[in-house]
């Protein structure tokens, strides 16, 4: 089956609200796309710290009976997918420490890219760990510097850290959001009608619990927020930003708005550049649901071909699918997307995908939309070829798992049995965001990263990718 590259982790946090937990509940389920590995919610009545985590959805982890033993008026949850950190219930977060009598916890989206130094530099030091994740590292660095403050110190900490975070932290009493300089992966705050605080990777969780978006947390901000208000401490400014470009393209919900832009319009307007650059005879254009939905719509649109949805998808495919046997390997791909054959038989069609990284799901769905009798099939690819793994987050951090490292897009071409493929242009996808290109980082297209891996990873780590 296709590995689809998975960054996949949502944080949520609130603060001034009774039933603070349930609110990070409807939260987590909105952002339930961006990790469907584990998930949790710690809450504080401002001075005892509640807890639950478990491994699954939102809605398996979780029971009424279980939130309303979550009270207070402060909550931090997260969702997981496992970049860093093995898949268990122990790196489950959001993470939960207990330091000087105070109770710290944390929720982390993104990678920290030095963290073998800094975990090895804590341990060498006395420092013990309860699990393998990155995460863990910024609260040994965080109580290392409490002689500075809660504030103070939480800054010094970051200052240590490089790579790619957006972070909801907690105490008995304070709700905390924090950026990394570059800016990496969103992060937005909101208001709620009671005059509470909301914090949330994406703007659809705020529009679920009816909370007004306010602004983007900064690039490198640290805002605290406790019964004197909100205030924000920053760190040093960055020479640039670096969005990743990712989480337009494929990550976020296409009713968010990350980076300043609307997810649904920006992938209609890849369609339409797409449209400019490969204009295609053929009797429609359908998506592989649900990524290449918006950039059909704007193909479609751009070149007045009808839209189809010639891909039928079982939204009731969940977590505990039995894997099938290796006699069955095709199966696990069909139960997902099925072919509307009497539509397709005997067509030319343009499908619309986000991406291509291992190329193994799409050739069996190409195999068998030829099966069905599809007389042409062109696929056109919303963004460049991923040539570069990524280490900032997203879960493709080695060349050896991207069919573009080492084929040419001919080459692709035939392994996938298609007519036609083509990418769209770097000219393009930056054309579609409506943002300026130093922005962005492209590391996965173009190997120009932001952050020095060298410092950041050991040699014999980087050796092995």
């Amino acid at each position: 089956m296709r590995r689809f590259p998975r960054e996949y982790c949502g944080i949520f946090g609130v603060y001034g609200h009774p039933e603070a937990a349930k609110l990070t509940y409807f939260g987590l389920y909105a952002l339930q796309h961006r990790g469907q590995e584990s998930a949790g919610i710690v809450a504080s009545d401002g001075k005892e710290v509640h807890e639950h985590k478990g491994m699954g959805l939102v809605s398996e982890v979780f029971t009424e009976q279980i939130l309303n033993a979550l009270k207070g008026h402060i909550a931090i949850g997260h969702v997981r997918y496992s970049t860093t950190g093995s898949s268990t219930l122990r790196n489950a977060q959001p993470f939960v420490v207990y330091h000087l009598g105070k109770t710290l916890a944390i929720g982390h989206n993104g990678n920290i890219i030095n963290a073998y130094q800094l975990r090895r530099q804590l341990e060498e030091d006395g420092a013990i760990f309860q699990s393998t994740m990155d995460s863990e590292i910024i609260v040994h660095l965080w109580v290392r510097y409490f002689h500075l403050g809660i504030e103070e110190g939480l800054a010094k900490a970051l200052s240590k850290v490089k790579g790619a975070y957006s972070l909801v932290l907690m105490t008995e009493d304070t709700l905390i959001a924090a950026r990394d300089p570059l800016g990496f992966r969103p992060l937005c705050l909101g208001k709620l009608k009671n005059g509470g605080y909301v914090v949330a990777s994406e703007t659809c969780a705020l529009d679920l619990i009816e909370a007004e978006y306010i602004r983007d947390v900064e690039p490198g901000e640290i805002i605290f927020i406790n019964e004197k208000g909100m205030q924000s401490l920053y760190l040093p400014k960055a020479s640039r930003c670096a969005h990743c470009i990712f989480e337009l393209i494929y990550f976020a919900r296409p009713d968010s708005q990350i980076f300043g832009q609307n997810v649904y319009l920006f992938r209609k307007r890849q369609g339409y550049e797409l449209a400019k650059e490969v204009p295609i005879e053929a009797d429609f254009v359908m998506p592989f649901p649900d990524s290449g939905n918006y950039v059909a719509l704007g193909y479609a649109e751009a070149t007045k071909l009808p839209f189809e949805m010639g891909m039928i998808r079982n939204h009731y495919v969940g977590r505990t699918f039995i894997q099938p046997s290796q006699s069955m390997r095709t199966f696990g791909v069909k139960v997902k997307l099925n072919p509307v054959k009497e539509l397709l038989k005997g067509k030319r069609i343009i499908i619309m995908e986000d991406s291509i990284i291992r190329g193994t799901t799409c050739r069996t769905r190409v195999k068998t939309l030829r099966a069905i009798g599809v007389k042409e099939i062109h696929l056109l690819v919303s963004c460049p070829p991923h040539r570069f793994p990524c280490y900032y987050g997203i879960d493709f951090s080695s060349r050896g798992e991207l069919i573009a490292a080492f084929k040419s897009i001919e080459e692709i071409r035939k392994y996938l049995g298609l007519d036609t493929l083509y990418y769209l242009s770097m000219e393009g996808l930056l054309k579609a965001t409506h943002i300026p290109k130093e922005h962005f980082c492209l590391a996965c297209f173009n190997g120009d990263y932001p952050v020095s891996l060298e410092k950041g990873f050991s040699k014999d780590w980087l050796e092995r990718q």
